[in-house]
């Protein structure tokens, strides 16, 4: 999608246009499929944890700090920080494996520096808040099923996937309403967009570092 096009339909459109190749390629990650499929175990799992823990810590704390931007405030909503949650499902699922600390993170580091680098960039924070919840609201809720499934959870540590009074297509719905209504201009839509891309690239990265121990993660 060129940057005339996106210039022509709505925020929402452009972003997932825009990172659809991207978004593909991602969720064809061999760790990502592996643990869909019931071949990664749980020490797997926790390491996922980890890396999404670095990478909410820092997009739940710049959100914060620039909550009172005008266009972050439209789409800021505490309800959706997902920060705790991790940290509640890595104590309940974590059994001091020496398995469980493999991953060293390194990936999930530099997707955090760059989010820590967008504050005071109102559209790429947004990019960042819109590619993480989005995606926790949409496939993020067919995870958490599959998972509870595959490792007999009974609901047990996925809290990540657990939004309280949230109905996520009413959610998803308004929230593409928000984004639609910034204001923002040609160049601002433009660095939103790269900045969602950047976001896919990183998730591509975090997925490849956990896929290098998938022989220690077999199920």
């Amino acid at each position: 999608m060129t940057i005339t096009e996106q210039a022509t339909v709505p925020l929402s459109v452009a972003f997932k246009k825009g990172s659809q190749d991207l978004h593909d390629q991602a969720e064809a990650a061999t760790f990502i499929d592996d643990l869909m499929n019931g071949k990664v175990n749980l020490a797997g799992y926790v390491n996922y944890l980890k890396s999404l823990r670095v990478v909410y810590a820092a997009l739940e704390e710049v959100a914060r700090d620039n909550a009172t931007d005008p266009i972050v405030a439209v789409m800021h909503d505490p309800a959706l920080e997902r920060l705790a949650s991790i940290e509640a499902d890595i104590e309940a699922l974590s059994t001091g494996a020496p398995e469980e600390s493999l991953c060293q993170h390194e990936a999930a580091t530099a997707y955090a520096a760059d989010i820590h680098a967008a504050s005071g960039n109102a559209p790429a924070i947004v990019a960042h808040h819109y590619t993480r919840y989005l995606g926790d609201l949409s496939g993020g809720l067919a995870i958490g099923k599959i998972l509870d499934r595959t490792f007999g959870l009974e609901g047990r540590g996925l809290a990540m996937y657990h939004f309280e009074d949230i109905k996520a297509k009413v959610y998803k719905e308004n929230y593409r309403e928000r984004l639609d209504h910034l204001p923002l201009d040609d160049a601002q839509r433009a660095e939103a967009v790269r900045e969602v891309q950047s976001a896919f690239r990183h998730n591509q990265s975090v997925f490849a570092e956990l896929g290098q121990h998938l022989a220690s993660y077999q199920r």
